[in-house]
């Protein structure tokens, strides 16, 4: 039994690796979905039934993971968790040279987006490229109690 056990272990763990670097498609482009937090609710809820609110920086990192191809980031609309647009971050599109990184930072004391925020960011490229890497990092950072994490952007279907 516990070689069995052993045994089952060894093949997940081997497997692992295989399923992870399954090839991604090359694309001339996509639309992203990448979920933000202007803050989170946690504890206990308060005298008037709601949880303590952590305002928390975010960091959205586009990372062009193509050795050789620049891609263009065309658009990046941030959203309210009631879906409201908030704004567009860029005034005109962003070359971002191969392997490079693009970043947008909403500051902590911007808590417009609510719980249920998000960016779509639509990117392009002349050529087949690799897809990029959207991250969103979420930082509150005092000394003694700190708060962060990531989120990673989804592709949206075209129409």
């Amino acid at each position: 039994m516990k070689l069995a056990r052993v045994a089952l272990l060894a093949a997940l763990l081997l497997a692992g690796p295989a399923i992870a670097q399954t090839p991604v498609a090359r694309s001339t482009g996509q639309t992203l979905y990448l979920p933000i937090y202007s803050h989170v609710w946690h504890g206990d809820l308060d005298s008037r039934g709601e949880p303590a609110k952590a305002l928390v920086s975010v960091s959205v990192s586009i990372r062009n993971t193509d050795p050789v191809r620049a891609i263009r980031v065309t658009s990046a609309q941030y959203f309210d968790t009631d879906g409201k647009r908030l704004r567009e971050y860029l005034a005109s599109p962003r070359t971002v040279q191969p392997m490079a990184t693009f970043e947008l930072f909403i500051p902590r004391s911007d808590d417009t987006g609510g719980s249920g925020a998000n960016f779509v960011i639509v990117w392009k490229s002349d050529a087949p490229a690799s897809p990029p890497i959207v991250e969103g990092f979420h930082a509150n950072l005092p000394a003694g109690r700190s708060i962060a994490f990531t989120t990673s952007a989804r592709p949206i279907p075209p129409e």
